[in-house]
């Protein structure tokens, strides 16, 4: 199963390495990776593989640098931002 992870919040050092560093350490690969930084402002849309974790479990733990590097990080099963991003 694929799903779409969206990081967005003020550029700082680490936000890369905090996120893809706990989806390595879940097994998850990154299929697509897509950021920019627009001023100070960081966003991030990532595609990834989560056949062996559950998506809500995954939204948990990246609550926890969400909170610790103020972030908005939001996980959701491709499918479902398929149908709610369909004109």
């Amino acid at each position: 199963m694929k799903a779409i992870i969206t990081v967005i919040g003020k550029d700082t050092v680490g936000i890369i390495a905090n996120v893809s560093n706990l989806l390595f350490e879940n097994n998850i690969n990154i299929l697509d990776i897509s950021q920019t930084i627009m001023q100070e402002l960081f966003t991030m849309i990532m595609l990834v593989d989560v056949k062996d974790v559950q998506v809500g479990d995954l939204q948990e733990k990246l609550d926890v640098i969400a909170k610790e590097m103020n972030l908005s990080i939001r996980v959701q099963n491709e499918e479902i931002f398929n149908s709610m991003h369909r004109i």
